[in-house]
């Protein structure tokens, strides 16, 4: 059969377009039909078509950066483990194992359906949902305090969880057996695979608009464009070799300051135009669950280069082979067997901080001051008193974005890899037994600079009427997200109880299971973010505004930008 003829750009633009569409409304449609706040409200998920060569065709937009690599570590994994004429139109595959299917930690369970057009597969319909609870050791999933993979929760390898359009009964029991709050676990199953079925409808549609022939020709063309796209965005870059070098806070075992450090080579003719990220040097792998499997390693460095170069190119294969990347085996950025990854976005978060830190002299426009640089997970679980029924209650709380050449960083946001919102306050007290005493601002936690950093958030709670436990996951608690270009650094966070005669007390940064009664209170500090350039040079309108809004106290102008 004659292949079909290179497509126009027009043609090439509408197809991209359509292919954009898919992904996009099949987010949206696991969104709406999602049980639990972490979906739902949150919009802790990702979608995207992967073709069957492996390679990512289109991601939605509104995904979790961190997903981008997972759902191809499943596609690639089924690859490995199926010859192509062993999928069958109505199959659906899951897994989420770091290990066996190059995930990124256990609670991001990742769905893959292949499409089958007159006859032939087209692609695959992919998409990937946090769990608020996987199994494991300690609700949530994770919490500090866990050492290996088997501690965090259910392992799933490459299976089949739709056989020819049949549930498969044995694996779904499973699969919920093994997760606390089943019956909200279904309902985000259910979500997973109604988006799967819905995506392959929408591709059979276009399919049916461009036919088969032009589609694949389509997604070849697409990769090639962004690859050419991205070269070219290198070339602008100065050549050179660019180093930077942060910390961990720990990792909940004793180890601490564990350094992240990189060098990135641009201009390098063995390179073929591509940029180097190289790892060497950094962390060996620690005992607490912060160490990171490849694929997220991936995902953080591809999103820091393309927010960096040219944020508004395609998501797909094409930028990822524009990046070269070289982390030591068994490093806490290239963990192996069986090395605990649960909280592995903290350090996805740092390795972003490092990739923008060492850019920044060759990139001032672009450059932004260190955000809360965290994934700072709170997790509460308990009965509830007045149902009678379990709850798990899992949120990762923003914080400050860094000071930017033209404009002042964000207060209070989620940051770079994770792209989901603050869960609001009426949606916690709806659907959990727990009471917001407050939220609001950190006052003074955004560091100074020509432009301030953001700052972070500061949330109390407490349960009602019944005793919880809390567990969670911090960083950016012991050391300060710096400013670039003269900026100071941002303020750090922190969990502290409130016990019940008023006292306040400080919590380990990645505490384990901890009781808190419903005269006690959690208390959580998110960080701020580091500001960009020198202070003395920001404009009176912007100081009073500082002091005009209570974000910054009186005494903390004073001592970053004078008394005038």
């Amino acid at each position: 059969m004659s292949q079909p003829p290179e497509l126009d750009p027009i043609t090439l633009e509408v197809i991209l377009s359509g292919l954009r569409s898919v992904t996009d409304e099949t987010y949206i449609a696991l969104m709406k039909s999602a049980f639990s706040t972490n979906i739902k409200e949150r919009n802790d998920h990702s979608t995207a078509l992967i073709d069957p060569a492996g390679r990512m065709i289109s991601l939605c937009e509104r995904s979790q950066p961190i997903h981008l690599s997972s759902m191809l570590g499943l596609t690639g994994a089924l690859l490995r483990k199926y010859d192509l004429d062993a999928f069958r139109p109505g199959d659906i595959f899951v897994s989420n194992d770091p290990y066996t299917a190059d995930g990124s930690h256990l609670p991001d369970v990742a769905l893959s359906m292949p499409v089958f057009v007159d006859g032939e597969l087209l692609c695959f319909m992919c998409n990937i949902a946090h769990h608020a609870d996987i199994g494991g050791m300690a609700p949530g999933s994770m919490s500090g305090g866990m050492t290996e993979i088997y501690q965090e929760g259910l392992r799933i390898p490459p299976v089949r969880l739709f056989n020819q359009g049949e549930v498969v009964a044995d694996i779904f029991d499973l699969l919920l057996l093994n997760a606390r709050v089943p019956d909200e676990r279904r309902g985000d199953y259910y979500a997973q695979i109604a988006a799967c079925k819905l995506g392959e409808r929408r591709i059979k549609e276009l399919a049916a608009t461009h036919g088969r022939g032009h589609l694949a020709t389509a997604f070849d063309q697409l990769i090639e464009r962004t690859h050419a796209r991205m070269l070219k965005a290198i070339a602008n870059v100065a050549p050179g070799a660019y180093r930077f070098e942060d910390v961990m806070d720990d990792d909940g075992f004793g180890a601490a300051a564990m350094p992240i450090a990189v060098e990135i080579t641009v201009g390098d003719p063995a390179l073929g135009g591509r940029i180097r990220c190289d790892f060497a040097g950094s962390s060996p792998a620690v005992l607490g669950n912060i160490n990171v499997p490849f694929r997220a390693l991936q995902s953080s460095i591809v999103y820091a280069v393309r927010a960096l170069l040219d944020p508004d190119v395609p998501s797909n294969q094409g930028m990822l082979d524009a990046i070269e990347i070289d982390a030591p085996a068994g490093s806490i950025l290239n963990a192996a067997f069986p090395a605990a990854v649960a909280g592995r976005a903290n350090t996805c978060q740092r390795v972003i901080d490092v990739v923008l830190g060492a850019l920044a002299p060759a990139l001032p426009e672009r450059a932004v001051g260190a955000a809360n640089g965290a994934n700072t997970a709170v997790i509460f679980s308990g009965t509830d008193g007045e149902t009678g029924r379990s709850y798990v209650y899992l949120e990762t709380v923003g914080g400050g974005f860094g000071g930017r050449a033209t404009k002042d960083g964000k207060d209070g946001v989620q940051v770079h890899l994770i792209n989901t919102s603050n869960l609001p306050v009426e949606a916690i007290e709806t659907e959990y037994p727990l009471l917001v005493e407050s939220y609001g601002f950190v006052p003074d936690s955004g560091g100074a600079g020509t432009h301030r950093g953001g700052l972070g958030l500061r949330r109390v709670i407490r349960p009602v009427d019944h005793t919880t436990t809390f567990t969670g996951q911090g960083e950016r608690f012991l050391t300060p997200p710096w400013g670039v270009f003269g900026g100071a650094s941002g303020g750090t966070g922190g969990f502290k109880l409130r016990k019940a005669d008023g006292t306040v007390c400080d919590m380990p940064t990645k505490p384990g299971l901890t009781p808190i009664t419903p005269d006690q209170a959690l208390i959580v500090e998110t960080a701020g973010a580091g500001g960009y350039g020198p202070p003395e040079r920001r404009s009176r309108e912007k100081r009073t505004e500082d002091i005009s809004s209570e974000k910054f106290s009186p005494t903390f102008m004073a001592e970053h930008y004078g008394n005038d």
